[in-house]
Formats: C-alpha cells, sequence, structure tokens
C-alpha cells in the first residue's frame, strides 16, 4: 500500500506517503463499523459507535501514521459485517468477501491469524446449507494470507517461522527477560485491560463494558465475540509469546506497546451502541447523543496531548530517537551526494535519509532481503554502499568490518552518542572496490 506512494520523494518526506493509506483504511472501518451495527441493530446504533470509534484521540493519532492498526481495523470490521450479512442473506457473496477481508487482515496483523478458526466455524454454523463447503470456501480465501508468509520467511531464510523465532522476532528481542504476565494469565489479564482503558477512555471503558450484557441480552453473540478475540490474543500474546505491554499506571510505570489496548476500541464502541438498542424509540436519539457525548466529552475534559497514551509512548520512547536522528541527518545533509549510497540494518535509520534529503532508492538495509544477506555473506563481491550508518555491533557493521578483510576499507566520519540512546555511527568508504549503490 505504501509502495507506489512512496516512490514519490517529495510525499515520502513530508510523511503523506505514509499517511494515506493508514487515513483511508480508517475511513473504511468507520463504514464498516456503522454498516455492521445498522444491521445488527438499527442506523442510531450505528451513528453512535461510529462516532465513538471515529472520535478517539488515539486512532485518530494512529491513522496519521504508517502504523497497521487502521488497516488491521479496515479488515476486522469488514469481516464483522459480511459474517453478519451472511448470516441474513446466506449469500456466497459474504462468504467470500469475508475471506478476503481475513485474508488482507492476516497480512496486515497476527491477530488476523488467530481470528481465522472462529470466523469459519461461525460461518459454518450459521449456513443453513452447504455448511462444510461454506467453511471450507472462507478457509481456503483467508488461509492464503498464512500461507504466503510462511513461504515468504521459507524462501528468505529457509525457515518459515523466521518471523516467530528469528534474530527479527519478539521472542529474540525479548529473550528470557522477566516482565509482568509472561506465564501469569491475571496479571496478563490486568495489564492488558488497563492499557485497553488507557485507549479508549474510563468513560466509554465501563459504558463499552456493560454494554456487553446489554448485546449478550439482544442475542448479538457473534459480534462481542468476534470484536474482542483481537484483545484475547493479546493476553495470550503477553502470557506466552514474549511480547509485553507496560503502562504508566501500573509497573514499570512506563510506556511499552500501549497500542494493543486500543484493538478493545471496536468492540467497546460496537457494545455501547446496544444501550440504544434496548432503549424506546423515541428516546434512542437522546440515549445516543447523551452516550457519544460522554465518550467523546472524555477527552474534551482531557484534552492535553500526554493524557492519549499511544501519542505519549511514541513521544517519551522516541526522544532519544529524534536527537541523533536529527545530528545525523544535519551531518549527511552536506556531504552524501547522490548515487554514493548507504548501508544500514535497521529501519528506524530510514529518519535520517529523509530528514538529510537522501533518496530512500539509495539506502540498503535488512528490507532488501536476499541481496542483503548476500552482501552480509561475501560484501567483496556485493558491497557496493560508499557510506554505512550503524550501531556498534548490528548487522551493517558486522558486515563494514568484514570487508576489511577483503580491503573494502571505511573510516568513522562521526560518532553521535545521546543520553538514553545507543551509539551511532557513520562511516565512509576510502578504500578497495569503489562501486555505486
Amino acid at each position: 500500500m505504501l509502495l507506489p506512494l512512496a516512490r514519490l520523494d517529495d510525499w515520502w518526506r513530508n510523511g503523506l506517503a505514509a499517511a494515506l493509506p493508514s487515513a483511508v483504511s480508517f475511513v473504511i472501518a468507520g463504514g464498516f463499523l456503522f454498516a455492521a451495527v445498522r444491521r445488527l441493530f438499527n442506523s442510531v446504533a450505528a451513528a453512535l459507535s461510529t462516532a465513538l470509534f471515529a472520535g478517539n484521540p488515539n486512532v485518530l493519532y494512529l491513522q496519521s501514521t504508517p502504523m497497521a492498526e487502521a488497516v488491521f481495523f479496515a479488515c476486522l470490521l469488514a469481516a464483522l459485517y459480511f459474517t453478519i450479512r451472511f448470516r441474513q442473506t446466506q449469500g456466497w457473496g459474504s462468504v467470500v468477501a469475508a475471506g478476503i477481508a481475513c485474508c488482507l487482515g492476516t497480512l496486515t496483523r497476527y491477530e488476523g491469524w488467530f481470528v481465522i478458526p472462529f470466523v469459519a466455524a461461525y460461518l459454518g454454523f450459521s449456513a443453513k446449507r452447504h455448511r462444510l463447503t461454506v467453511a471450507a470456501v472462507f478457509s481456503l480465501l483467508a488461509g492464503l494470507g498464512p500461507l504466503y508468509w510462511l513461504a515468504h520467511n521459507w524462501w528468505l531464510s529457509g525457515d518459515p517461522l523466521e518471523f516467530y523465532r528469528g534474530p527479527y522476532s519478539a521472542r529474540a528481542i525479548q529473550g528470557t527477560a522477566v516482565y509482568p504476565g509472561r506465564g501469569d494469565w491475571k496479571l496478563a489479564a490486568l495489564y492488558y485491560r488497563t492499557a485497553a482503558e488507557l485507549c479508549a477512555g474510563s468513560w466509554l471503558w465501563w459504558m463499552g463494558v456493560a454494554g456487553i450484557a446489554v448485546a449478550l441480552i439482544k442475542r448479538a453473540f457473534w459480534p462481542m465475540v468476534l470484536l474482542a478475540l483481537p484483545g484475547v490474543f493479546y493476553i495470550w500474546a503477553m502470557h506466552s509469546t514474549a511480547s509485553p505491554i507496560f503502562v504508566p499506571t501500573l509497573w514499570p510505570n512506563t510506556y511499552y506497546n500501549t497500542r494493543y489496548g486500543l484493538a478493545a476500541l471496536p468492540l467497546l464502541a460496537a457494545a455501547s451502541a446496544a444501550w440504544v438498542a434496548v432503549a424506546p424509540r423515541a428516546a434512542q436519539v437522546a440515549i445516543a447523543v447523551v452516550a457519544a457525548g460522554a465518550g467523546i466529552l472524555f477527552w474534551a475534559v482531557h484534552p492535553h496531548p500526554d493524557q492519549w497514551v499511544i501519542w505519549k509512548e511514541a513521544s517519551v520512547n522516541s526522544e532519544a530517537r529524534r536527537a541523533w536522528v536529527a545530528e545525523a541527518a544535519d551531518f549527511l545533509g552536506s556531504r552524501y551526494l547522490t548515487g554514493e549510497g548507504m548501508l544500514s540494518s535497521s529501519g528506524e535509520f530510514r529518519a535520517v535519509y529523509r530528514q538529510s534529503g537522501i533518496p530512500l532508492r539509495e539506502s540498503f538495509s535488512v528490507n532488501n532481503g536476499l541481496p542483503w544477506l548476500a552482501t552480509m555473506g561475501r560484501p567483496d563481491l556485493f558491497l557496493r554502499q560508499d557510506w554505512a550508518l550503524v550501531t556498534e555491533g548490528d548487522g551493517a557493521d558486522a558486515c563494514i568490518r568484514r570487508a576489511e578483510h577483503f580491503g573494502l576499507r571505511y573510516r568513522l566520519e562521526k560518532k553521535i552518542m545521546v543520553k538514553n540512546g545507543p551509539a551511532v555511527e557513520i562511516y565512509r568508504r576510502t578504500g578497495g572496490r569503489h562501486g555505486s549503490s
């Protein structure tokens, strides 16, 4: 989704290329939420759920960034709409559309994998005819995403589970470090519930939790189950797959992966709409206005961005990075010449290229896949970049040191030290075989 827009250098540098796909996905997500709740309850309830979803400053922040949450919401809420429609119409088009939505969801976030068996079971249960065929058609379409990803990992690394146990996986990053919730279901649930409340706002949290009971009274079982699954996935991930969540109100009182709590927002928004569905028709609009006002007023009472936990996490955790990015960009901006090429291993160095005006196409990193692996193994044959931007011990650092054994010499031009940040080093080729990026 990003590639066609990121090819335009101006759009990549000013952030428009990154914002547009997320913004469009946010609108699609809101449209499917409205359509699903309208089929489930009525138009007034649908308007309420959409207002609560779209008025949340945390989701508004993420839909302005190249994060995957808005895209996943579009896929999840599309799956919700088409499964509800299938229950009502029994049409094959809904089965196919639900399969495509879930397939796209699996290519976006791993919780998309988690929902597949539940949706397949629901469609099979809801089908009045050809139950096994309905479930099989959906599973075939939805399963193409995970199958592709496994094949992709196998092709690049020889291990189809590279994403799960490879050097860039959550398991490798977290290692054996202990964190709240690891191996403890109760703590995992507590930390996730706290993150969800911080993301949604306390007023919407309690209104939505109570609304789940009301929705169940209205026999809206499936929407509540489907929309709860991403949250269940994260609790499981905290417990079993080295994916911690840190929130400022619980030890260690810091920020990490707080955005995972936002996965509960569609559930809370849809559940809150159930209050309208059980009210007398004459009072439904008034109740919807009060409920929407309560959910959104919470953020008006707490208007400062410091109260938007996902934005706050980004601000706190990027303070050191923003400092060294600015210094590196200032150094390279006046020295780098078009065509010289930049070697780096981490994706976060892209911010340096953007700020210094270095075209993204002239960078070379782990994201280049097989050519990167070839260069790491045989720099004498494949290393062509004149510049290297590294942190001590990373892949690019190891590569230029290995290259010295083949007569390719790089000189340290600048070392950047910032508080609470890594030592960032900038190297320039001074000798050996010369090539272009």
